[in-house]
């Protein structure tokens, strides 16, 4: 009988790459959407046309319940967030709701659904699930690069809200005896990445130049440095950790490090044009607490799970640039809710 997982976040990018990948392992895959007129479902049903949909909110801990006992699922993957990190600062109340106690309501449902009590640890059979932290709980980092180890200091309402999602995850496991575990990611794009991420904003800004539909591209802090790599590669180690004969957190990045000026060259070049031309930089874009320089230590994914990166930055950013002016060729406005190709 085939495996069913239900994700959270089945919208975004590491939701639809997810999707794909456990669709290509055999499962049964559900997604979780929220509320009755979403426009992003029609984008679902299109792109994940194996996909069943079932009602829920992060929000809402009776939904939740009612999504998983419908669903019966084996795995449980979180991957709903308010992922932008800027937005957390305006948004912080929303964040806090659904980015840290949206995990709590889910690992909730899970244990109720499964009749865990404290005195009764879960069993074999229970759901296994996966929360999606983030490389933004590192914030001013302690060492580099960062590791399984390394203590958090967020510098976001988003960062925050991850961590204690983490921790919160960890308590699960160790006050009920869940199989839940944290994949600690850090930066991972694709032509999918929304619209607002720097990533995307600059391969879209270089694509319209490209086409003749803009002039400029402006930017924040160039200098800040992320360890970039590709979602398709990533949601791979998220259904290992999974499989795994014990749950445990790991860190899932490529070890390596580049600045966003490295970023804008490289998609500048991909499109063979001369970045210092377009670029302007814009103070007004710069985080209230900037962080600096996130680079991972993959070394525990790479032995214990037999996991690696497969996308070089330099591959990835091509590939984003040309699925940008591919996009915008064909008409398409990826700031209304298209940004999947």
């Amino acid at each position: 009988m085939a495996r069913r997982a239900l994700i959270t976040g089945i919208t975004g990018q590491d939701g639809s790459y997810l999707a794909e990948h456990l669709l290509d392992q055999g499962y049964d895959v559900w997604g979780l959407v929220r509320g009755q007129a979403n426009p992003r479902v029609a984008r679902v049903r299109r792109l994940l046309q194996d996909v069943q949909l079932v009602r829920g909110d992060l929000l809402d801990q009776g939904s939740l319940i009612s999504a998983v006992e419908r669903v019966q699922p084996d795995e449980v993957y979180n991957l709903g967030a308010i992922s932008f990190v800027p937005m957390s600062w305006e948004q912080a109340e929303l964040t806090a709701e659904v980015t840290g106690m949206g995990v709590l309501r889910m690992l909730e449902a899970i244990r109720v659904c499964s009749g865990i009590t404290s005195s009764r640890a879960a069993g074999s059979g229970q759901i296994r699930f996966y929360q999606a932290s983030s490389s933004e709980m590192f914030g001013q980092v302690r060492e580099t690069p960062q590791n399984e180890r390394t203590p958090f200091h967020p510098r976001s309402p988003y960062g925050v809200a991850k961590a204690y999602g983490h921790f919160l995850t960890q308590n699960y496991r160790e006050s009920y005896g869940m199989f839940a575990v944290s994949g600690i990611l850090f930066n991972h794009e694709s032509p999918r990445r929304g619209a607002e991420f720097v990533t995307r904003k600059v391969t879209l800004g270089v694509a319209r130049i490209k086409l003749g539909l803009a002039s400029e591209l402006r930017l924040g802090n160039l200098e800040a440095r992320r360890d970039w790599g590709y979602a398709g590669d990533y949601v791979q180690a998220m259904r290992l950790m999974l499989q795994a004969g014990t749950p445990e957190d790991y860190v899932i990045g490529t070890g390596h490090t580049q600045s966003v000026r490295e970023l804008v060259i490289a998609a500048f070049e991909a499109a063979q044009l001369d970045w210092e031309s377009y670029v302007v930089g814009d103070q007004a874009l710069h985080r209230p607490a900037e962080v600096d320089l996130l680079c991972a230590d993959p070394k525990k994914a790479r032995v214990q799970l037999g996991w690696e990166p497969t996308v070089a930055f330099e591959e990835l950013v091509a590939m984003m640039v040309e699925s940008d002016l591919k996009l915008l060729s064909e008409g398409a406005d990826p700031e209304q809710d298209s940004s999947w190709p």
